[in-house]
């Protein structure tokens, strides 16, 4: 999630859309989010890591 999200960022910033833009700064914190909680051992989506 986080690489798609890095991916999206850095396409948007090419192509100039706005959207692509938000879209990848709303997945790289979420998932870095989702990753420190399985990082600190908390079950997330019923899984105890997340990778």
């Amino acid at each position: 999630m986080i690489v798609l999200g890095v991916v999206l960022l850095i396409v948007g910033l090419i192509t100039g859309l706005n959207i692509l833009w938000t879209i990848g700064i709303i997945l790289v914190v979420i998932g870095i989010v989702l990753w420190i909680l399985g990082a600190l051992g908390h079950a997330v989506g019923g899984r105890r890591h997340y990778w």
